[in-house]
């Protein structure tokens, strides 16, 4: 097997994935996993009811993907919600743009890779986290809706996280779009056959809207997110000596 010499893993993270290591490093990486949740959850904590919108970092502004992935970020901030992407290039980078632009708010949870990503510049805070699964947490605790757009590998892994989560009730039934019907009629059609296969319950199969259409992605989300649990916007005041801000400037690159 031929290996690319440029990608260098993580050595913590790829030891830690190996199997047992000594009971001291074992205890510092978890302290480390436990630091870095506190730090997101300070940071975090402001910003709002969210909509996560997931989707490949590969696509330039030359894709009606990029276009209609900014199309929906400012769809999103003109309904009132805070529009929170991975924070990377590619779809990520136009949700936030389109946010942007639109006046919302732009927030991104970017991972900490030596390799094709850094944070977009359309986003008011960010995060850098050094864990996936760390950043998924973080992706999906703030979100009352899902927004998947077209994507590769990671994309995929977020939509099944959000959908696993939601199937087992470890968090609320809130409304999942997969977004473009033509990139994902493969998608689509296999999840058919396993619910005709009865490898899940048919109505897991609500769990999903697809659509093509940003006015009836957003007439959804209103009426399965914002109606569905009233939400409104968070009124606690900020605590500076947990590290907490509100100002929109304000990032966390550590």
């Amino acid at each position: 097997m031929n290996v690319d010499k440029r990608i260098k893993l993580s050595k913590e993270e790829s030891l830690f994935v190996r199997g047992p290591l000594s009971r001291y490093r074992e205890f510092i990486f978890a302290f480390k996993v436990f630091f870095s949740f506190l730090k997101a959850f300070r940071r975090m904590h402001f910003i709002g009811p969210c909509v996560t919108v997931f989707g490949s970092a590969r696509f330039t502004k030359d894709y009606d993907h990029y276009k209609n992935a900014e199309k929906i970020g400012a769809s999103l901030a003109k309904t009132g919600f805070t529009v929170m992407t991975g924070g990377g290039p590619g779809i990520m980078e136009a949700a936030n743009k389109g946010a942007f632009e639109a006046g919302g708010y732009s927030v991104g949870c970017n991972i900490i890779l030596p390799f094709e990503q850094k944070p977009n510049p359309y986003l008011h805070k960010w995060i850098n986290i050094p864990y996936f699964f760390l950043r998924k947490v973080i992706l999906i605790k703030y979100s009352y809706a899902f927004v998947v757009m077209p994507g590769g590998i990671g994309t995929l892994d977020e939509l099944f996280e959000a959908l696993t989560l939601i199937q087992t009730k470890v968090i609320q039934n809130f409304p999942v779009v997969i977004f473009d019907s033509e990139y994902h009629k493969e998608l689509c059609q296999h999840i058919q056959v396993m619910a005709k296969n009865e490898s899940i319950s048919p109505e897991d199969m609500e769990l999903l809207f697809v659509t093509d259409s940003v006015e009836d992605l957003i007439t959804h989300i209103k009426t399965h997110s914002i109606k569905k649990f009233g939400l409104v916007k968070k009124q606690d005041k900020p605590k500076w000596w947990l590290g907490e801000f509100t100002n929109k400037t304000v990032s966390n690159e550590s």
